[in-house]
């Protein structure tokens, strides 16, 4: 018997690629886990991240049964994309900063990446800009309060457009910076007030669609969808489960990590 899709972020981020999954695979089933006791996962030590990563993950691929675990976090995926592929047995499909099709869209050459401090300095991000952007200059910023505050929309609470705007000046303030990569998925899902904190218009580039794509190549039958689908989380919280609801999942629950 097929199993379903499994999605797993740290927190809500990873349902920014619900809708995209959902317009390719209509009819699967999906299964959201998020490590909610131990948000947030941008400024925790790497070595224990791994190991954090892999011990949720294994839980939640076999409470679920997937068939195939999509990992929508770009910290999770740049540090242990590789040590989960070791470790399970489905596929896995991970989430990388946007930075190629940043810079093939880029007309001025100047891009910014936006994301958590982990991602911001990690190695795989050096060879994703050495690979695929050589030629344009790169401002990183370092954005963990975004993520709590896309956490608060969701849980039906306005962000704190200051914060956003303090977080953001950085790029702002290079006139001719064209385009930013949204690389945490948290950030996409208030885009639009991202867009508003600049001053003038650019490009905001995401992973979504391009993971949903990804997922279409590698699942291979996943279970039918019936009702609304179910969800996972390391710690109760009823702001996470409202959240969850409006994506048209149960209420999550509880993931115990071994």
């Amino acid at each position: 018997m097929p199993g379903p899709i499994l999605i797993f972020d740290s927190g809500v981020g990873g349902l920014s690629v619900v809708p995209p999954l959902r317009h390719w695979l209509p009819d699967a089933a999906l299964v959201y886990a998020c490590d909610n006791a131990m948000l947030p996962y941008g400024t925790r030590p790497d070595g224990w991240l791994v190991e954090r990563i892999l011990a949720v993950c294994d839980a939640a691929v076999a409470a679920s049964g997937c068939c195939v675990l999509v990992v929508a976090c770009n910290t999770a995926s740049t540090l242990a994309l590789d040590a989960l592929r070791a470790h399970l047995t489905v596929p896995v499909v991970g989430t990388v900063p946007a930075i190629k099709p940043a810079a093939a869209l880029s007309v001025s050459r100047h891009v910014g990446l936006l994301a958590t401090s982990a991602t911001v300095a990690r190695p795989y991000t050096d060879r994703l800009i050495e690979a695929f952007a050589r030629d344009c200059r790169v401002t990183r910023v370092a954005a963990d309060p975004l993520v709590r505050e896309a956490e608060r929309l969701l849980a039906g609470d306005e962000p704190d457009q200051a914060i956003i705007r303090t977080v953001m000046e950085p790029l702002w303030r290079e006139p001719d910076l064209d385009t930013v990569v949204l690389g945490c998925t948290h950030f996409p899902l208030f885009g639009e007030r991202l867009a508003a904190a600049f001053p003038r218009p650019v490009h905001l580039v995401d992973s979504s669609e391009a993971i949903a794509r990804r997922t279409v190549q590698v699942v291979n039958g996943p279970a039918p969808r019936a009702g609304r689908d179910q969800s996972l989380a390391t710690a109760p919280d009823a702001r996470l489960s409202r959240a969850l609801v409006t994506f048209d999942f149960d209420e999550p629950r509880l993931l115990i990590v071994g």
